[in-house]
Order: C-alpha cells, then sequence, then structure tokens
C-alpha cells in the first residue's frame, strides 16, 4: 500500500493525538492511585510517574501541532509534488431493446423539417493572438509539463496555503488565488494564466517561468471590488500554446458600488467693468524761445621758462699718497770650505 505526503503526515497526528489520549490517562490515574498509598518511597516514585505522562503527553501535543503546520512544507520543499493526470472516464452507451412490430403501419407523409438544428462544437481552450504576440521567451516549453487541478481561495496564510477554499464567493470578493502544483516544468518557458467572465476575456498574465521544475504555485486577480460581477469565472493555464488545466468558480451577489468622488466646478461670477469716460486732451502751451549762450573767453595760459644752471665740478676731499719704492739689495751668500778629513792612526 503506497501512501501519499498528506495521507502519511494526516496518519502520524492521529497516531499521536492516540498516544496523548492513553498518556494523560495513565498520568492521571497514577496520580491518584499515589494519593492513596500509605507509604512515603512508594507514593513519591509513583506521583513522579504520573507527572512524568503529563509532560510526555505535553511534548507530543507540540510534536503533533508541528507535524500538522510545518512538516508537509519541510517536506515539499525537498521532495516537490508530482502532479497526477485524471483520466475522464468514458461514457458506455447502454443497448436498449428494440421491440419488433407486429402490425405493419401504412406509411404516412413525413414533413422535412426546414430548419435543423446543428451540434455546436465545444472549441479547444487557445491562446489569443493578441496575447500570444507578447510571448518573449525563447526556451522550448516541455509538452510533458503536470499542473494539478486549480483550488480557488481568496486568501493565502504565510505558507501559501488557501484560507477557505471554495467554488462560490459572496461579494465583495476582493483577491483571488487559483493555486496548484506542477511538475517537469522548463525554468525560462513561456506561460500564461487567463480569466474568463463567461466568454469575456477579464484578465491575464503571460511571462517567462522563474520557478523550478517541481513544487506549488498560483495566479491572481485583485481588480476593483465593482469589477466582480456576478456570473461564472474560468481560469485557463497553457504552456507556451499547449492547454494544460483550467478551472471554475462562481461569484454571486451585487457587487458594491463606487464611492463617487467629488468634483469641484468653477463658477464664474461676472463682475462689472466701469466704463471710461474721455478727458479732453490739454491745451497745448507755447514753447519758450531759447536764449542764446554766453560765449566763453580764452585766457592764455603764461609759458614757463627753464633756466639750466652748470653742473661744478666735484672738489677732491681726499689726498691719496703714493705707496713707497721698495728696493731690494742683492745677497751674495758665503761659501765655507768643507773640513779637512784626519786620518786616525792605526796601532
Amino acid at each position: 500500500m503506497s501512501l501519499d505526503i498528506h495521507t502519511g503526515i494526516q496518519t502520524a497526528i492521529i497516531i499521536a493525538i492516540v498516544i496523548i489520549l492513553i498518556s494523560v490517562w495513565a498520568g492521571i490515574r497514577a496520580i491518584r492511585q499515589a494519593r492513596r498509598l500509605p507509604f512515603f518511597r512508594t507514593r513519591r516514585q509513583q506521583m513522579v510517574r504520573g507527572w512524568r505522562l503529563l509532560l510526555w503527553s505535553l511534548f507530543l501535543v507540540i510534536a503533533a501541532l508541528l507535524l500538522n503546520y510545518q512538516a508537509e512544507p519541510i517536506i515539499y520543499r525537498y521532495f516537490p509534488p508530482t502532479g497526477t493526470l485524471t483520466q475522464t472516464p468514458t461514457i458506455t452507451i447502454t443497448p436498449t431493446i428494440t421491440l419488433t412490430p407486429t402490425i405493419s403501419l401504412t406509411p404516412t407523409i413525413t414533413q422535412t423539417p426546414s430548419v435543423t438544428d446543428t451540434p455546436t462544437i465545444t472549441p479547444t481552450p487557445h491562446v489569443p493572438l493578441a496575447i500570444e504576440l507578447q510571448f518573449e521567451s525563447t526556451v522550448t516549453p516541455n509538452p510533458n509539463a503536470v499542473f494539478s487541478d486549480l483550488v480557488f481561495s481568496n486568501g493565502l496564510d504565510e505558507d501559501y496555503r488557501p484560507l477557505n477554499p471554495g467554488e462560490v464567493f459572496q461579494n465583495p470578493v476582493g483577491h483571488m488565488y487559483a493555486l496548484f502544483s506542477y511538475d517537469n516544468m522548463a525554468p525560462g518557458s513561456q506561460w500564461t494564466a487567463i480569466w474568463y467572465r463567461g466568454k469575456n476575456l477579464v484578465h491575464y498574465e503571460t511571462l517567462p517561468w522563474d520557478g523550478g521544475s517541481g513544487g506549488l504555485g498560483f495566479t491572481d486577480w485583485n481588480p476593483d471590488p465593482e469589477e466582480w460581477l456576478v456570473g461564472e469565472y474560468e481560469v485557463q493555464i497553457f504552456v507556451g500554446q499547449f492547454f494544460v488545466v483550467s478551472g471554475r468558480f462562481l461569484v454571486e451577489g451585487e457587487p458594491p458600488t463606487p464611492v463617487p468622488t467629488e468634483t469641484f466646478t468653477p463658477t464664474t461670477t461676472s463682475t462689472g467693468t466701469p466704463t471710461s469716460t474721455r478727458t479732453p486732451w490739454p491745451t497745448a502751451t507755447p514753447i519758450p524761445s531759447r536764449t542764446p549762450r554766453p560765449t566763453r573767453t580764452v585766457t592764455p595760459v603764461p609759458t614757463r621758462t627753464l633756466t639750466r644752471t652748470p653742473y661744478l665740478s666735484p672738489t677732491p676731499t681726499k689726498t691719496v699718497t703714493p705707496w713707497p719704492t721698495v728696493t731690494r739689495t742683492p745677497v751674495t751668500p758665503s761659501i765655507t770650505p768643507w773640513p779637512t778629513r784626519t786620518r786616525t792612526p792605526t796601532p
């Protein structure tokens, strides 16, 4: 028997709850029995055993809470989930019993209907051309990419898990998320999410894939509150031009009416303009005649005469005495004769 990660964690939580109940019951029973024992040492051992069972049950409560909130995201971080394809069952036609007529009726004229109802063909979901022209990625998408069924919610927790998921939402809806798990995605390939209300396109997003090859993802839409009209909405997911999955949800209740904003229109107040009365021009006064200017008399400037005085010859102030003449007397050296050498007599 093979269990998935979610079922295994739920089984571990149930086993922990059973052990908690047994530990609490055994601890309380041990404490009650210890109160009735007459001996101190035995009573103390039984009391310690009961409190130890209660502390063990408290530890199991904390472990069960951690398993419920933290174990699954941590395991998915190292072992990303793989989407499973759900096979659509084929409708088998039950053969009906044909009755053999016993009486042959006379054929009557059958009226040919003027209008024949042609069955409409359900179109295969495709990316509109206007959105396809916005593709940016050059990475070839993996045709074996797998997506799980879409889960709709108008809120996420800190671990990107849906809050109050469902298929019917009441106005005001707010921020809507479509969550899914995926596998075999090629990083950098183009993916597209298209939102329809009935047959009307209301929102889309197309961009290169920036996640890993497997894990959890979502597409979201957060319009103005008055844009959530009543009707059935459908979200279609494409990898490149390949359709992979779609989901639907219903919006009920009238959307809130937008609050009108006050616009100030300026009013023009007409003010009377005073009419100007023309004042007569002043009478021209005669221009006085110009008086002749007085003539300027030029007084001659006296000429300056320069007198030169001859230079005086300088008078010597010091008398220079000539140096005395030096007379040299010749010196005649005297030659002293060499002394005569005397021989020392021999013995």
